[in-house]
């Protein structure tokens, strides 16, 4: 149990740094061995996917009301359920024994026993557990679903009860995970025979070349072919804007708010790495990820330079890619913090940077040329809104169709961009547009 206890107690840590200062740093594991790093990601992720609905489970069977708990005691208590109600593998006595154990130890032998006695009135009931029964319609969802309550009532309003509630089901699933064979450094087919050679289950992708669906990238990490660049992690919807975008080899072309870096890799690997890549971001040391990336993926025509893109000016290039900050309410199933950090002010904040991003990237793009505006948010001020936004202040610029770069069953507004949701298509929620400068 050592090792399940150390990664239980530093899961809890990370959790209560989050709630505290709204800060997720899995560094924190840094000391583990591999396993329990990804134990400990496993269990924050699935605790914020779930963390209305553990709440109220606490409440049910609590004398202290969960709102005037400390945090660290509420995430003790929130791992404590979670490994009672939802991992099978995980007998009751001990996520009760652990859970008591790292109450006692941080907060003191009396919180080590209100910890034990929590846990113990849920375990009698543990097969009949209560449902939220709120009069509230939206704050009955927001539990159940455990979304925000500002988000229910967003995704209601737009895509109706039935279809909000698959949404958010999908956002508490397990995520999808694609990797994309890195042709710089192999070739597709060498790639799927390395795969099948190490009994590795894949599906290729029909939607883009080089995509395959996996059920975890653990062993792409133990093997070392992430760190030797034969692969990447890339959700198939992130690789929409680069196919969208299209740059050829011998091309300039400006990747803007490129770190992490996986967008500026593929390009690279779209152009057979002949021409050059700017990649463009404020933060430098995202930027020293991403330029010792572009050497492990053999992306050698990338070049890094930190800058505020609003601030920034460039000669004109043959094709831009802004992949804007956002919300990232497409991504809520591998970023579950993200529910719990946003807000309508933040989306309103994220919307005004956007424009701003877009009337600098015009500037850089020569005439004839693309730029591609992508997100990874499924909000509409963010998107298709934001676009025609743009033209109504960019008369040199016009959409063009993604027909051709794209999958029919993305295509959306006449065919004028892209969307992806993920109760609909199986994959993180993007957004993208191309257009061309015209004069």
């Amino acid at each position: 149990m050592e090792t399940e206890a150390s990664a239980r107690s530093v899961s809890v840590e990370i959790l209560i740094d989050f709630d505290e200062n709204g800060v997720l740093d899995y560094s924190r594991a840094d000391e583990l061995e591999s396993r329990e790093r990804a134990e400990v990601r496993e269990y924050v992720q699935n605790i914020l996917r779930r963390r209305s609905y553990l709440d109220f489970l606490i409440d049910q069977f609590s004398n202290v009301k969960i709102d005037e708990m400390k945090s660290s005691l509420k995430n003790i208590l929130r791992l404590g359920v979670y490994d009672m109600v939802f991992m099978d593998s995980t007998p009751d006595y001990a996520a009760i024994n652990e859970s008591v154990e790292i109450a006692k130890y941080s907060l003191g032998s009396r919180t080590g026993d209100l910890t034990n006695a929590i846990l113990r009135n849920l375990q009698r009931d543990i097969e009949n557990l209560p449902k939220p029964a709120f009069e509230d319609r939206t704050k009955l969802v927001a539990t159940t679903f455990s979304h925000p309550e500002w988000l229910v009532e967003r995704w209601t309003k737009r895509f109706g009860e039935r279809e909000a509630f698959q949404l958010m089901q999908a956002n508490n699933r397990r995520p999808v995970y694609y990797v994309r064979a890195n042709n710089l450094r192999t070739k597709t087919e060498n790639f799927k025979l390395r795969m099948t050679k190490n009994d590795i289950q894949f599906e290729e992708s029909d939607w883009l070349p080089g995509y395959f669906r996996v059920e975890s990238v653990a062993p792409f990490i133990q093997k070392g072919w992430l760190a030797k660049g034969f692969c990447q992690v890339q959700d198939i919807a992130a690789g929409f804007a680069p196919f969208l975008l299209d740059p050829q080899p011998g091309e300039t072309v400006y990747d803007l708010c490129a770190a992490p870096g996986t967008k500026s890799v593929l390009m690279s690997d779209l152009m057979n790495g002949e021409g050059e890549i700017l990649a463009v971001d404020i933060s430098s040391e995202r930027l020293e990820k991403l330029a010792e990336s572009a050497l492990s993926y053999r992306a050698e025509n990338i070049r890094v330079r930190r800058a505020d893109v609003t601030k920034l000016t460039l000669d004109e290039a043959d094709a831009v890619l802004l992949d804007a900050p956002c919300t990232g309410t497409g991504v809520l199933s591998k970023r579950a913090d993200l529910r719990w950090r946003r807000d309508e002010e933040s989306l309103k904040n994220s919307v005004e940077l956007q424009a701003k991003l877009l009337d600098s990237a015009a500037k850089m793009v020569k005439k004839g040329g693309r730029l591609v505006y992508s997100t990874c948010s499924l909000e509409e001020e963010e998107n298709m809104e934001q676009v025609m936004n743009f033209l109504d202040r960019h008369e040199n610029y016009e959409l063009e169709t993604v027909e051709g770069y794209v999958p029919e069953e993305v295509m959306v507004d006449g065919a004028f961009g892209y969307q992806t949701f993920p109760h609909r298509h199986d994959c993180d929620g993007h957004f993208g547009v191309r257009l061309k400068r015209t004069a």
